[in-house]
């Protein structure tokens, strides 16, 4: 297994029992391809370089796991149809 990040940027105006319930289900996800989730980051609300979905700010929340590269693919899959995520990430993380 390899240690990634999954960063994405949630919308600005979603509660934090409805992020909470975002990182949860991504983390399922995780969990369920055989992987662990390690740490999880919310570095709260910021302001975005340019509009994204006509949004001026977005959430960001860093997640470090570690997944076969081969789950990779399917979370980023699952990533494009959460309504709430403006943006996503997945990169590999070099030891």
């Amino acid at each position: 297994m390899r240690k990634y990040e999954v960063l994405f940027i949630a919308n600005p105006d979603i509660d934090e029992d409805s992020l909470n319930g975002v990182i949860e289900k991504i983390s399922g996800w995780i969990q369920a391809s055989g992987g662990v989730v390690e740490k999880v980051e919310n570095w709260g609300k910021k302001r975005l370089t340019y509009r994204i979905q006509k949004q001026r700010d977005g959430q960001y929340v860093l997640i470090t796991a570690n997944m076969e590269p081969s789950a990779t693919k399917e979370l980023s899959n699952n990533l494009r149809f959460v309504e709430s995520i403006i943006r996503s990430m997945i990169t590999l993380v070099e030891e």
